[in-house]
C-alpha cells in the first residue's frame, strides 16, 4: 500500500514538474509589445534597436506572421534580448503618438513611414531614427537574418543585406 502511494506521489510530482516546464517555456518566448511612444523611450533608455509591427485587425498575413514568425522560439528570444518591440494598429485614428517632434495619429504615423500594405515591419535605431521597412509576411528563418543584420548594425557599415547573407555577417565583401 505504501509503495503504491509513493508511486502515486512520484507520478504527481513528475506531472507537476512537466506542467511547470511547459508553462515556463511557453511564456519565456512571449515579447512585450509596447505602444509607439513607450517603445521609443525604452529603446533610448536601454540603447536597443526597435522593431515596429504595423498591422491591422483584418489582416490575415499579420496573424500568420504573429503565429509563425514572432512566436517562433528563436525569433522571440532574439526580439526579447536584443530589441524593443512596438506594435502599431495602422488604422487607429484615436491613438496619438509623437514622432520627430510631431503629434500624430497611428494612421498618420503609418503614412509617414510609407507603409502601404500589411504587415509591414519597420526597424529603427535606439534614437528613433528609421533604418528600413520590410513589407509583407516574412518567414521566421529569414526574419532571424534580418534581425541579425539590424542588431550587428551592418547598415552603418555600408553592407547590403545581400552581402550580409552571402558572407554570413557584415565583414568586408569579396573584391
Amino acid at each position: 500500500m505504501l509503495l503504491n502511494m509513493n508511486k502515486g506521489i512520484g507520478a504527481l510530482f513528475i506531472f507537476v514538474l512537466g506542467i511547470a516546464f511547459i508553462a515556463s517555456t511557453s511564456f519565456a518566448g512571449e515579447n512585450e509589445w509596447l505602444k509607439f511612444d513607450a517603445g521609443l523611450a525604452k529603446a533610448k533608455k536601454e540603447n536597443k534597436s526597435i522593431v515596429v509591427d504595423f498591422y491591422t485587425d483584418w489582416c490575415h498575413w499579420c496573424k500568420v506572421m504573429e503565429k509563425q514568425t514572432f512566436e517562433n522560439a528563436d525569433v522571440a528570444k532574439k526580439l526579447k534580448e536584443r530589441f524593443v518591440t512596438v506594435r502599431v494598429n495602422a488604422e487607429a485614428q484615436n491613438e496619438q503618438v509623437t514622432f520627430q517632434n510631431q503629434k500624430m495619429s497611428n494612421v498618420q504615423l503609418t503614412r509617414s513611414f510609407g507603409v502601404t500594405g500589411y504587415p509591414s515591419i519597420a526597424f529603427m535605431d535606439a534614437n528613433g531614427k528609421p533604418i528600413t521597412i520590410v513589407p509583407g509576411f516574412v518567414k521566421a528563418d529569414m526574419f532571424i537574418h534580418i534581425l541579425d543584420f539590424i542588431d550587428l548594425k551592418c547598415y552603418e557599415k555600408d553592407v547590403s543585406f545581400e552581402q550580409f547573407m552571402e558572407k554570413g555577417g557584415c565583414g568586408k565583401t569579396k573584391s
